[in-house]
């Protein structure tokens, strides 16, 4: 099988599509993938590093209110069908599967003029306008959320869950807390801003230090490296509690994840995926700087359903913030019920599912 994947500009549209490879790959050894992204954004860098085949086209997203500059979008989206199209006739694939970001709209909607099967994998409860656009042309749309079906043709949508979810599966928690700096003993706290941090949050645990220090928990604190030095300039004046472990960044997420109670997060889809794949309750501080606000809506798939407490940024600080990890952490039954309903919410196998769906379309085809 021969297979086009496009997604790009942020993390949360490219881990994903590079989990579904690495389950085709493993399930697929014949399988062919040719990556098609833009050279400005995070994909140039991350999907070459992966042994991928990778080719770009120049496009760049619309403006929300009326701009010169949409003209110009316009005029790149035709010339980016066009140059979409030649690499497609010159790769021949059985299916094109785009994972987000305005890079993909180019790419599937030429897929689909050339009647290639294809798919888009929308990770949020509220898409964006370029998988909006798509969904009108592609076979199928598979989604993460069930909120996410009503802003998509229905007989198109189908359930698949984000394939992250996959990745974290059966990892060692125990080595993951020992590489973090953790006690195998303590229950412990992951509290992270997403991959670049979040100043709100980091203000808000540099202001419960002292607090910390008299909890029975354990906290490990992941800044973001573009707020690293500044913090530890600022926990240097209070002082680091022994149970807080303060770090950059963790490039081994997977497996420290695995050895974690309580997760205090943004509500990014990919981080949800993952949290919820393995059961782990969470505190969710959505950012409110996203498009349709979609970090919040996220939040409330699970808190609704009980797996999650949600903490509005501008209810953040010092005392919400412990008064929120206290009640799960330090009540049994309330961290055991978080647990089940997060583990409800999860779904393990999404890559298979999605590569499922991508095996009956091109199926469907080839009768």
């Amino acid at each position: 099988m021969k297979i086009v994947v496009s997604g790009g500009g942020t993390g949360g549209h490219i881990y994903p599509a590079l989990a579904l490879i690495r389950e085709i790959q493993k399930e697929n050894k014949q399988a062919e993938f040719l990556y098609i992204g833009t050279n400005n954004g995070l994909e140039s860098k991350i999907v070459p590093r992966e042994n991928i085949a990778f080719k770009s086209i120049h496009i760049t997203g619309f403006k929300r209110k009326l701009s010169f500059e949409n003209v110009k979008t316009v005029i790149r989206f035709l010339k980016g069908v066009q140059d979409s199209k030649k690499i497609l006739k010159e790769f021949k694939p059985d299916i094109v599967i785009g994972t987000g970001g305005y890079v993909c709209g180019p790419v599937v909607y030429a897929a689909s003029k050339l009647r290639i099967p294809t798919i888009i994998h929308e990770q949020n409860s509220v898409p964006g306008l370029t998988n909006k656009f798509l969904s009108r042309y592609v076979n199928k749309v598979a989604i993460c959320f069930d909120e996410a079906k009503e802003f998509f043709p229905k007989e198109k949508v189908v359930f698949t869950g984000n394939p992250r979810a996959s990745e974290v599966i059966g990892k060692d928690g125990i080595k993951g807390r020992l590489s973090a700096g953790l006690s195998t003993t303590k229950p412990a706290v992951l509290i992270f801003g997403g991959s670049r941090g979040a100043r709100p949050i980091n203000e808000a645990v540099i202001k419960s230090l002292s607090d910390f220090a008299e909890k029975p928990y354990q906290i490990l604190y992941v800044t973001g490296d573009v707020h690293f030095e500044d913090v530890k300039k600022e926990v240097e004046l209070v002082g680091n509690p022994q149970n807080v472990v303060i770090k950059p960044f963790i490039h081994n997420m997977p497996e420290v994840l695995a050895g974690i109670d309580l997760v205090v997060s943004r509500a990014g889809a990919t981080s949800l995926a993952e949290i919820t794949s393995l059961g782990i309750p969470s505190i969710l501080i959505p950012s409110p700087y996203v498009t349709n606000n979609h970090q919040e809506k996220n939040a409330r798939a699970l808190s609704d359903h009980g797996a999650a407490q949600l903490l509005l940024e501008k209810e953040l600080n010092s005392k919400s913030l412990i008064g929120h990890i206290d009640r799960i952490l330090l009540n049994n039954e309330n961290l055991k019920e978080m647990k089940l309903k997060a583990k409800k919410l999860g779904v393990p196998d999404s890559a298979g599912r999605l590569y499922q769906v991508m095996e009956q379309l091109v199926k469907g085809v080839q009768k």
